[in-house]
């Protein structure tokens, strides 16, 4: 037998052994869901984390759903810890960590991983969430929100069941993060940022809420809008290698003419809430589909307005405040 006929069975070999390690780790048999119902429970006080559900194991949350109708729902904090952590991953307003900023209440809508279906509740998510050991959910009423409010959830998981993101199986020890940057105020051609990571991953989803801030406004009201001139960019290698991610921020979220059409939902990206009187939108990303990986850090940032590549400033954009939310998958 030839060098190159053994080596090239001793390689069939690996395959196949390295196939059936993999096909034991997630075959049907170990796969196990659970899940937790609240109906119509007033278990919520201001002040206090409620548990959602705690569960113990290895596996991936694979759906939540809220419900309720009261002052300050839409800012009911969703808390997700992960492995026994004191500080959670995953730290979110209900809306804002469903795409949806300044509170907007339209429904019904709906996209692949994410939607509304009622008013003010029917909120839901499809997101894969990975544990190692274990996993708690828990809620918090917002300051304004009276005490024991009825509310309503679903959340349900898989014991054993791998994330996969743009047909890639991602490694074991992934997890989904989340980063937040909260009411800030940047002026003019400020580039800031929405994250900054070492390491491995990959891009999942983006929230941005914005509000241009000048006032009296413009006489031609539309610059007051011309933040939305911003590209989104991402820098890999510690800076060293940057990728423009878009040719405007509307554009990013496949908007153009600075939403001109209002709302509309799809399931890679989405416009949540426009006003152009209060210079103000909302909209939602995903990049499951359009996988964005890095694998020495990332920082993704945005720009209010920007200059144009012969180096005029791209109409008139104004002071503006932000709230975003980044969802990286790291390992």
């Amino acid at each position: 037998m030839t060098k190159i006929k053994l080596l090239l069975i001793t390689l069939l070999i690996f395959v196949l052994l390295e196939g059936t390690a993999i096909a034991q780790k997630i075959s049907i048999g170990n796969l196990k869901t659970f899940g937790s119902i609240g109906k119509e429970l007033a278990v919520l006080t201001k002040g206090n984390e409620t548990v959602l559900l705690h569960h113990r194991g290895k596996g991936a949350l694979t759906h939540m759903w809220f419900g309720g109708d009261f002052k300050g729902y839409e800012q009911t904090v969703i808390r997700i810890y992960v492995d026994g952590e004191t500080v959670p991953s995953i730290d979110m307003e209900l809306f804002l960590g469903h795409g949806i900023g300044f509170n907007d209440s339209h429904a019904p809508w709906t996209a692949d991983k994410m939607g509304k279906t009622g008013s003010p509740s029917g909120v839901y998510n499809t997101f894969r969430i990975p544990f190692g050991k274990e996993i708690k959910v828990t809620a918090q009423l917002n300051s304004e929100s009276p005490d024991n409010p009825l509310f309503w959830w679903i959340v349900r998981g898989t014991e054993s069941l791998p994330v996969v993101l743009g047909g890639v199986q991602l490694p074991d020890n992934v997890r989904l993060k989340l980063y937040k940057l909260e009411n800030k105020e940047f002026d003019p051609l400020t580039e800031f940022d929405m994250c900054n990571v070492k390491g491995k991953g990959a891009m999942f989803l983006v929230t941005i809420a914005a509000k241009g801030l000048r006032t009296p406004p413009h006489e031609v009201r539309w610059k007051d809008l011309s933040y939305m001139e911003a590209c989104i960019r991402a820098y890999f290698n510690e800076g060293k290698d940057t990728l423009l991610l878009s040719s405007g921020l509307e554009d990013y979220f496949f908007g153009t003419y600075y939403f001109n059409r209002g709302r509309y939902y799809t399931n890679v990206a989405g416009l949540t809430h426009l006003d152009t009187e209060e210079n103000e939108f909302s909209a939602y990303r995903f990049h499951d589909e359009d996988p964005v990986f890095f694998q020495n850090g990332l920082r993704l940032t945005n720009r209010v307005g920007e200059i144009h590549v012969d180096g005029h400033v791209v109409h008139d954009p104004p002071k503006t405040r932000y709230t975003t939310y980044v969802w990286l998958y790291q390992w």
